[in-house]
Parts: C-alpha cells; structure tokens; sequence
C-alpha cells in the first residue's frame, strides 16, 4: 500500500497521520512461519526540516516453538518504527537499511513495515527471554522445575572428588 504525502513534502511542520494492517504470514522463521495474524502499523510521517521523518510502532501475535526449550507459545510483540524517507538515495551501496526511497510523493508501507519487523526480531524465536531450555540428558523442559540427573563432575577434578569418597 503507498502511503500518499504530496502534501507534506513541500510543507515544513505538515504531518500524515497512518495505519495499516500487512499480511505477513508467508515470512519464515528458521522452520516455522510465526506470524499467522496481521501485522498493524500505526504512526505518523512528519515534515521536519524538510526531512520527512516515520515513526510510530508495529505490532502483532506471534504463535511459535521455543528454540530453546521447543515448548509452543503465543506472545505479544511490539516495535517502533523509526525511519527517514527520501526522494532519491544518496549512495545505494552504502544504503542505510533506516532510509526508504520515496515512490514518486509516496512511500510503499508494504516494503517499510516488514523491514522494520525483521530487523526487529530476535534471532531465535523464544517463548520468553529468560527461557531455561532442555536438559541435553533427560529432556525435561527446566522451565518447569530442575531435573533429576546427577550433577556431572568436571572431568579435572574426578581425583579431588575421589579424596573425598575416602
């Protein structure tokens, strides 16, 4: 969708406000497409100075498997959108993934809003950020409680662990 701003561009302090809903159920994330519901985008796109400036949030559910404990889950997730849009980009190799290109006097919301919400996610999918995992032995997920496998000893200290077996 092309968010249209022919009349801020030329008006110093002007401002549009935005909201868009975007569909992107086919993103994938390592083996598992988290996002099954839309993706809202709520903002404004101000005039400051001449330079048109984005800002405001995403959010959406995401229904996923830990990475580290391969529980499911369901959470809230929330970003800011926080971007500089431009008529024409300066140097496209060393292109800023924060400045969007301008489609004539409008910006495409599609490409902005999953750019900003890739760029945002964490690089594992996890159901909490303090998520213990599996115990590497059992199995058993350490978020409920601790498991029952014996402490391994450190390798270098099996003779002191001998002493005191004595």
């Amino acid at each position: 969708m092309l968010l249209g701003l022919a009349r801020i561009i030329d008006c110093p302090g002007a401002s549009v406000p935005f909201s868009y809903s975007a569909d992107l159920r086919d993103l994938r994330y390592g083996n598992s497409f988290p996002v099954t519901e839309p993706v809202v985008a709520e903002g404004i796109v101000r005039n400051t100075a001449g330079v048109l400036v984005m800002t405001g949030n995403v959010k959406t559910t995401l229904h996923g498997v830990c990475d580290r404990c391969a529980a499911d889950f369901v959470k809230e997730v929330s970003f800011p959108i926080d971007v500089v849009l431009v008529t024409e980009l300066a140097d496209e190799e060393n292109e800023d993934e924060w400045v969007f290109p301008l489609e004539g006097d409008s910006a495409d919301l599609d490409d902005i809003v999953r750019t900003v919400f890739v760029l945002n996610m964490d690089s594992k999918l996890l159901c909490r950020p303090d998520c213990k995992g599996i115990c590497c032995r059992c199995g058993k997920n350490l978020n409920d409680g601790p498991c029952d496998c014996p402490k391994e000893v450190d390798p270098r200290l099996a003779a002191l662990k001998q002493l005191l077996n004595k």
